[in-house]
């Protein structure tokens, strides 16, 4: 009997799926607002394809990869492009360039759909909220569809859209952070003025002194591995830069007119963005195209298939598994959570509105409690931005995967351009100048609401 109803438990959950508000009407489903359940299937989609793309650049399923039609010339492995290059060796970059387009495409189709929706009573809403299987379906029909483009102009041009979708996707991490760190100050300092000052200004000060000693310590390194005494002036330049902005930023966040303004911003949230900064300028000099002043750079000749040396050359470097953390706490961030903060809200689009927030029931017949429809009056989120979001995360995550490389002019190695480098920098100064302008802006502005 209990495997019988566990059966017909099972095929309930998957006929929910197929409906157009699974999370509305099954006991399977945790009791929680569809608006959250809704953001949290999307993105489980898009990790679940850069974990397609994780899988398809290991080396040995990348070998496999050139049996697939259109990759390669009549699918022989030995194929090659413009006479000299042994197309298996590049196969793993197409691979995530055509799963993340799939990916990517899926999301601006979304995006598309629900401009303008208002609140659930849209037909649309359904949509979004439901359909989950249907979907799934849809994201693997374009996936089939993405690999069969031919080779063409489509990674060259692919890769240009995937620059700046990943620089937009930085500044979107750069806001969350900034906003992470101010609500880590207040919540401490909240805490401290409520009881055991001490206990909590002092986690605050080991906190900030940690933070610094890392950022310290990783700004040494980047000099002792990043530059050479005679050589490297590029690389000597946009580190001592930052360095400054970062020592810029951490003065202004203590002086008196600021903390007048804004009583809890401190040396904290300094220490968080400088920290970040600096892994953005370690990212940014392991793409440099110079050997002698990158010990880490990854250059990929595909004349024989494989490196001069003979080793199977991995994707992977130290940045870009740091990068790939960051994106994924981002991701789940977006998708969890609205700020505490107004005007990060009304940036990222994304108040929860309090009609918003105190609709729906969480009760359901014979007192089980499952997930409820809270956007009635109004959604919680904005539909086709969060899906815009999606789209740069998957472009971010096509670009993080491949380490920002792409062929050579020449098509005979696989290289990292000058362009990753400057857009790397360059988000790290938006970010910076973000950053000082949440410190001054009240100062600036005094009749404007800042909270």
């Amino acid at each position: 009997m209990g495997a019988c109803l566990g059966v017909c438990s099972l095929l309930s959950c998957v006929s929910c799926l197929c409906g157009s508000a699974p999370c509305l009407l099954c006991g399977c489903c945790p009791s929680t607002r569809n608006s959250t359940i809704s953001r949290l299937l999307f993105t489980f989609f898009l990790f679940l394809g850069t974990l397609v793309s994780i899988i398809m650049i290991i080396p040995g399923v990348e070998e496999q990869l050139h049996k697939l039609p259109g990759f390669c010339e009549g699918g022989d492995s030995s194929a090659v492009i413009q006479g000299h290059v042994n197309c298996k060796s590049f196969l793993g970059h197409k691979s995530v360039y055509r799963m993340c387009f799939a990916t990517a495409a899926f999301f601006f189709l979304f995006a598309l759909i629900m401009i303008c929706v208002r609140s659930s009573k849209d037909p649309r809403a359904a949509i979004q909220n439901g359909f989950w299987f249907l979907k799934f379906l849809i994201l693997i029909g374009i996936t089939v569809g993405a690999f069969y483009i031919p080779n063409g102009a489509f990674t060259s041009v692919w890769f240009y859209f995937g620059v700046v979708g990943s620089f937009l996707f930085i500044l979107i991490q750069l806001i969350l952070l900034i906003d992470f760190a101010h609500s880590w100050s207040q919540s401490w300092l909240r805490n401290a003025d409520e009881g055991n000052a001490k206990g909590w200004y002092a986690a605050l000060i080991v906190v900030t002194f940690i933070l610094y000693a890392v950022s310290i310590a990783a700004l040494v390194l980047l000099y002792v591995y990043y530059t050479k005494p005679d050589d490297c002036t590029v690389n000597k330049v946009l580190i001592s830069l930052n360095l400054i902005f970062c020592v810029v930023a951490s003065v202004v966040s203590v002086l008196p007119k600021i903390q007048d303004a804004q009583p809890h911003s401190g040396l904290l949230q300094a220490s968080i963005i400088t920290l970040y900064t600096l892994f953005i300028t370690w990212s940014a000099l392991a793409n440099v195209p110079n050997k002698s002043c990158n010990p880490t750079l990854l250059v990929r000749n595909s004349t024989a298939g494989q490196p001069a040396d003979g080793q199977v050359t991995q994707w992977w470097d130290a940045p870009s598994i740091v990068g790939l953390i960051i994106f994924l706490l981002c991701t789940l961030f977006i998708s969890l959570r609205s700020s505490g903060h107004s005007q990060v809200n009304k940036l990222m689009l994304t108040e929860e509105s309090p009609a918003a927030v105190g609709s729906g029931d969480p009760g359901g017949e014979d007192g089980v409690r499952q997930a409820y429809d809270n956007e009635q009056d109004g959604v919680a989120y904005n539909y086709s931005f969060f899906h815009l979001c999606l789209v740069l995360a998957s472009l971010y995550i096509m670009m993080t995967l491949t380490n920002w490389y792409r062929p050579s002019e020449d098509s005979q190695e696989m290289t990292s351009p000058w362009t990753a480098v400057w857009v790397k920098i360059s988000s790290s100064w938006a970010g910076l100048l973000l950053y000082l302008w949440t410190l001054v802006a009240p100062v600036i502005l005094p009749d404007r609401d800042f909270s």
